[in-house]
């Protein structure tokens, strides 16, 4: 068995290809379109029944079809149908799709309200999330990483834009600062910013922190323009070869830099890497500082914007790529 992470993947499609394909055409007499090929790959590497809670020994009726459907949903993604009611439509005319998911016939169909029960609990249970992270871990915790790209995306949603509380507004900034010039002698409180505090708590406390309510975000895109949406954000961290290690959503008006540390913290738990690579955004000493104390080399873009509050860390001039793969001299 290969032990670098392409060569697994490798093997194991070349197994699906010669093994499974063939029975489900055969056997089966399923016709198998390049879609539903992926939609089989997909489900076979994630195995997301596996993460399916048991209802054996709970009280009332136990909840019936959750790993058809989970496995449904896996295929909505994979074959990019908008919404549940496409999704639907979709599993009663495609006989190959419905035996794919788990479904018996086109009788056993749950209706709209069953599906959308049954999302509510993988995000509440963080079904995804819990699936992501145990591939990670099988496939990448072994590896080591050469670096983690940080960036994030937009997620235009639906939904209205949630109002913006007043008593957050009030929880974070519970007395007004005072105007003016201070006195003579008067020391005033500054209070820690949220990456400060963030680099005193544990992860866990971080993610809590951050707002996950659908708001209006603006982001300068690669043309240099400005580009507004509503909906929500997706904080990525992804390895060697676009792999994705850690996600967070938030919402869509978060800084890109307010994610930064909670990303870094899951990415160390869950793979060994050696630099962390991000854009001007992330410009900050205090995330310079915490990618150092986690033992990682900060690869990060000068923002001139923010000359006044971090030092400009220039690279040393005429440094190859074979003097950094060989003693790492690289400028701090």
């Amino acid at each position: 068995m290969n032990a670098t992470f392409t060569g697994r993947i490798s093997q194991y499609l070349t197994q699906l290809q010669s093994e499974l394909f063939p029975v489900l055409r055969e056997d089966l007499e399923l016709e198998l379109s390049p879609a539903l090929e992926k939609v089989i790959r997909v489900l076979e590497f994630v195995q997301v029944e596996w993460f399916i809670p048991s209802s054996r020994g709970f009280i009332g009726a136990p909840p019936k079809d959750r790993e058809a459907l989970a496995r449904a949903f896996v295929a909505k993604a994979v074959l990019n149908l908008p919404t549940t009611e496409g999704l639907i439509d979709r599993l009663k005319v495609d006989h190959a799709l419905r035996r794919i998911c788990g479904f018996d016939s086109r009788r056993r169909i749950p209706g709209a309200w069953r599906f959308s029960r049954a999302f509510a609990e993988c995000a509440a249970g963080h079904l995804p999330a819990r699936v992501h992270e145990a591939l990670i871990g099988a496939h990448l915790g072994d590896q080591l990483m050469g670096h983690i790209a940080r960036d994030s995306t937009e997620i235009e949603a639906r939904e209205k834009p949630a109002k913006q509380a007043d008593a957050a507004e009030s929880a974070e900034n519970p007395k007004p600062k005072p105007r003016g010039r201070p006195k003579r002698g008067e020391e005033r409180e500054k209070a820690p910013t949220r990456l400060e505090r963030q680099a005193q708590q544990t992860p866990a406390q971080n993610l809590a922190e951050l707002p996950t309510a659908c708001d209006v975000g603006t982001k300068t895109n690669s043309k240099g323009f400005k580009a507004t949406w509503v909906g929500y954000k997706l904080h990525i961290d992804t390895a060697d070869g676009d792999i994705p290690v850690s996600a967070i959503l938030t919402s869509a008006s978060l800084h890109d830099s307010q994610a930064a540390l909670p990303l870094m913290h899951l990415s160390s738990q869950r793979v060994t890497y050696l630099y962390d690579l991000a854009d001007a955004a992330y410009c900050s000493p205090v995330i310079r500082d915490e990618a150092r104390r986690l033992h990682h080399l900060p690869l990060i873009d000068h923002n001139p914007g923010a000359a006044r509050r971090s030092r400009f860390c220039r690279m040393k001039p005429n440094v190859t790529r074979s003097a950094v793969r060989r003693n790492g001299s690289i400028a701090r």
